[in-house]
């Protein structure tokens, strides 16, 4: 994988992962504003608006590991 491929992807999926996880939770519970595409989890429901985003951050960051692990593969980092 190239770096700056690499680069691209690991801050994009960043980016999702806060967005869609912490910052959807935040909006939700400290602002009056209603649920949008960039929110997505807060169409739900309650209880299971938290676990959406809870669960969006979980895989934002197991993208992030195989992205780094695939990384360290192809620049012969493994040990």
């Amino acid at each position: 994988m190239d770096d700056g491929w690499y680069r691209l992807a690991l801050l994009l999926t960043l980016i999702v992962g806060v967005w869609e996880g912490p910052i959807a939770i935040i909006f939700r519970a400290f602002t009056d504003k209603g649920p949008n595409a960039l929110v997505a989890a807060n169409y739900l429901p309650a209880p299971w608006c938290y676990v959406a985003a809870v669960a969006a951050g979980a895989v934002a960051f197991a993208v992030i590991a195989v992205l780094e692990t695939l990384r360290k593969h192809a620049v012969g980092e493994t040990k």
